[in-house]
């Protein structure tokens, strides 16, 4: 399926005019969701079982689970930006030291801030919101940035990765919401224009170098820093409080629902490398690695997998583990139950009580 995005954006207006090609006119719902088997009532039984059976509920969402509402992913087949696209997500060390790559950063989000910031919570966000009013669900943990599940209202809530719906301050640390941001943007750049064709994950959109060289970038208001959002790019790390926390509230659960993630996020580690001096090359944690990612000089580089590592924790507490997502994931093998089904058709299925 060929997807081809006309979207202009006027600083000036501060609107967007977009165009759809005739084969995605049916909307944006299923735009993003790649294919799936017809839904097996005998599975949709088991699901309904373990989460009867599930006490302390744990949830784990990724971007299968917001595909649905019109925001693509990465990985789907057909549809996910790395079949539509040679692109790629931009790295966090490039993010961090080159101030060109922020600026074309800022000036494709501030482009496709408008249209991410617009999208709804979809039946799926809605039902697990649900699920915790009527305490069922434990705790929720998110890979995605865009902000659905709080949207929905869910509270017992954690932002793996964070949000895109807030700002910081790469030097002094000062945090300021998204939309405050794009009012400066619009400011600073008032005939500024834009036309862009292809929508990406994260909120941006596809510009050309000579779109981007004029856009201006605003500042941090408090110290003049650089400003990056509040997300976990590609090769940054996930904050290690963090990680401890939803590891604390992993082992306090009873039962782990993966809902769409193929659980392949990856994101570079730095760790001092003393303690590890004696670990074999390639392997970390009981995780075998490829060797080239591994260095004992200064810092320990290696490549761990955010949500897959939330999951060999719960195999270690024998919790029992079910995935709902389209297409294989990482940890399939380690699942009691697998469904390929719409997140959104099938979670309000569920009976949580």
């Amino acid at each position: 399926m060929r997807m081809n995005f006309g979207l202009t954006f006027r600083a000036a207006k501060s609107c967007w005019t977009v165009n759809l090609s005739q084969q995605c006119s049916h909307g944006s719902i299923g735009l993003f969701v790649p294919p799936s088997p017809p839904m097996d009532p005998e599975k949709v039984k088991e699901l309904q079982r373990f989460i009867t059976l599930s006490k302390r509920l744990l949830v784990m969402t990724g971007a299968g689970v917001s595909t649905e509402s019109g925001i693509p992913d990465y990985r789907s087949e057909k549809v996910g930006l790395y079949a539509r696209t040679d692109r790629r997500p931009i790295q966090h060390g490039d993010f961090v030291r080159s101030a060109p790559i922020r600026q074309r950063y800022w000036a494709r989000n501030f482009v496709g801030w408008p249209r991410f910031s617009s999208h709804q919570p979809n039946p799926a966000h809605w039902a697990l919101s649900n699920w915790e009013r009527l305490g069922k669900l434990y705790w929720l943990v998110t890979q995605n940035v865009d902000a659905l599940h709080t949207k929905a209202g869910s509270q017992r809530l954690t932002e793996l990765h964070g949000s895109m719906h807030r700002v910081l301050c790469l030097d002094c640390g000062e945090q300021t919401p998204r939309g405050v941001l794009q009012e400066r943007f619009e400011v600073l750049n008032p005939t500024w224009s834009a036309e862009a064709h292809g929508l990406a994950p994260d909120g941006d959109v596809f510009l050309t170098e000579e779109q981007v060289r004029s856009f201006q970038v605003a500042a941090c208001a408090r110290c003049g820093g650089p400003l990056k959002p509040d997300v976990v790019f590609f090769g940054d790390t996930v904050n290690s409080d963090k990680v401890d926390f939803v590891h604390r509230r992993v082992k306090e659960a009873d039962s782990l629902l993966v809902v769409g993630s193929s659980l392949q996020v990856s994101d570079l580690v730095r760790v001092d490398s003393a303690p590890f001096a004696r670990l074999p090359r390639g392997s970390l944690f009981g995780l075998t690695l490829p060797a080239s990612r591994v260095s004992y000089r200064g810092l320990l580089l290696t490549q761990v997998y955010s949500g897959y590592r939330f999951i060999l924790t719960a195999q270690e507490k024998k919790l029992p583990i079910a995935i709902l997502n389209i297409g294989p994931t990482r940890s399939d093998n380690l699942a009691c139950l697998k469904l390929d089904s719409r997140c959104g058709e099938l979670l309000p299925l569920i009976d949580p009580h």
